[in-house]
C-alpha cells in the first residue's frame, strides 16, 4: 500500500529571461532540501536567482498554509525540491535596426516557471539500511571460508600464425 504524499507548488509565469538561463540555476536547487535550496538561490549570481528564491519561499508559504487548512501534519525541515521546472511562454518579436536602413527581427523569450515541493518519505533520516541475512557466526569452531572454483581461461589456438610466419619468410 503506497503512502501518497502531498506536493504543494508556486508559478511565477512570463518572466523575462529564457528557459535555458532559468534552468541553470532551476538544476542547482533540484532535489535538495528546501532549506539548502533556499540559500543556494540566495547566493548564486544570475538574474533570475532572486526570482527563483522568491518562488520557493512561495512554495514553503503555500505547503504551510494547506497544511493548516486541512489539518495534515507537516515538518517544514523535511521538505525538498521535488520538481523544478522551466517552460517556453510566448515569444515577443522585435526588430532591431541594421546598417543600410534595414532592420533584423529577432525574439524575445519568456518562461514559465513552477516549482514543486514535497515531504521526504521515510522521515528525516536520509540513510538507508539494508536489513539482510546475518550470518551466524560460532562460539568455538573455526571453520575456513570456501573458495569459489577458479575459471580456467579459453585457450585460443592460434590459427593464423601459420600464414603470418610464411609472409614473413617471403
Amino acid at each position: 500500500m503506497a503512502v501518497e504524499t502531498r506536493e504543494y507548488r508556486a508559478e511565477a509565469k512570463f518572466q523575462r529571461v529564457s528557459p535555458q538561463k532559468a534552468r541553470l540555476v532551476l538544476d542547482l536547487i533540484k532535489g535538495r532540501g528546501v532549506q539548502e535550496a533556499l540559500e543556494t538561490a540566495a547566493f548564486t549570481k544570475k538574474r533570475i536567482a532572486p526570482v527563483i528564491h522568491k518562488l520557493l519561499t512561495s512554495a514553503l508559504d503555500n505547503a504551510k498554509y494547506v497544511a493548516g487548512e486541512q489539518g495534515i501534519d507537516l515538518d517544514v525541515d523535511n521538505l525538498y525540491v521535488k520538481n523544478a521546472l522551466a517552460n517556453e511562454g510566448p515569444r515577443m518579436k522585435r526588430i532591431r535596426p541594421a546598417p543600410m536602413g534595414r532592420a533584423y527581427r529577432y525574439q524575445r523569450r519568456l518562461a514559465h516557471i513552477i516549482v514543486s515541493v514535497a515531504e521526504r518519505d521515510g522521515g528525516a533520516s536520509l540513510v538507508t539500511t539494508v536489513d539482510g541475512p546475518v550470518a551466524k557466526k560460532s562460539a568455538g569452531k573455526k571453520t575456513p571460508a570456501k573458495k569459489a572454483p577458479a575459471k580456467k581461461a579459453a585457450t585460443k589456438k592460434s590459427a593464423s600464425a601459420a600464414p603470418k610466419a610464411k609472409k614473413a619468410a617471403k
